[in-house]
């Protein structure tokens, strides 16, 4: 088990912005956390990340506390943000050289790394540019290299295909899924239902900060009763009414 969470709970204030969510994501494992606007997903991946503190429950990656053991937690995690936003100061280069550096890799390793991920997403001839004169969708490729380059044991992604043209969202899918099927573990927030049905092995529905439904698309079509050929936006439909 790579991702453990008990009980999570985190308060702003007097409100609740998640309330006692748990769930596990196994190497190898694809999850999909799926939910309205303003339903807690954003704020679950920041707890994970430990950008956030939870008020309450659990949060384990890889075996190790996130608030009690924030570097060994880290050292094993990718994140790719929903604002893929960088220094403006930097170049795409020198960010991906800055977060490899970060996670100990040295500079040869970096630098094979970078030549072959540029490639991998059609970046090559603009990484010495400066992250600010990008698209966003040029953000978020160079956002996803840095995540990845490291080989995290876990991959946090907060709506991974915004802003990416068809052709490199096909990529990064492929990228995920083969990261996963490497032993990887991968926690994927999207509103973009048909990615969490192309690759995700499970799917957890999130309504006001509490999961609703959680399981496989055919776990999720038996607990509503539903047909076995509805699709997830049908059986999100019926979670969240």
């Amino acid at each position: 088990m790579i991702l453990n969470v008990k009980n999570l709970t985190k308060k702003f204030g007097n409100n609740s912005a998640v309330e006692k969510v748990s769930l596990t994501i196994n190497s190898g494992e694809i999850f999909s956390l799926i939910g309205p606007n303003g339903s807690g997903k954003t704020t679950i991946i920041k707890l994970v990340s430990g950008l956030l503190k939870p008020t309450a429950g659990t949060i384990e990656v890889d075996g190790n506390d996130v608030v009690k053991n924030p570097i060994s937690t880290k050292s094993v995690i990718g994140y790719i943000p929903d604002d893929p936003s960088i220094w403006s100061g930097m170049t795409g280069e020198e960010f991906l050289h800055f977060s490899g550096a970060l996670y100990g890799l040295d500079e040869k390793t970096r630098i094979n790394k970078i030549d072959s991920w540029l490639k991998v997403f059609n970046l090559s001839g603009i990484e010495k540019d400066y992250f600010e004169s990008y698209s966003r969708g040029n953000k978020q490729k160079f956002t996803i290299i840095a995540a990845m380059m490291h080989e995290p044991k876990l991959l946090l992604i907060d709506e991974p295909i915004v802003g990416l043209d068809p052709g490199s969202a096909e990529i990064a899918k492929e990228k995920f899924a083969e990261f996963a099927k490497n032993g990887g573990a991968v926690f994927l927030v999207t509103h973009t239902l048909s990615v969490a049905e192309a690759i995700a092995d499970r799917i957890g529905i999130l309504k006001v900060g509490k999961i609703v439904g959680s399981g496989t698309i055919s776990e999720l079509r038996k607990k509503e009763n539903l047909p076995d050929n509805t699709s997830l936006d049908k059986i999100y439909q019926a979670f969240t009414k």
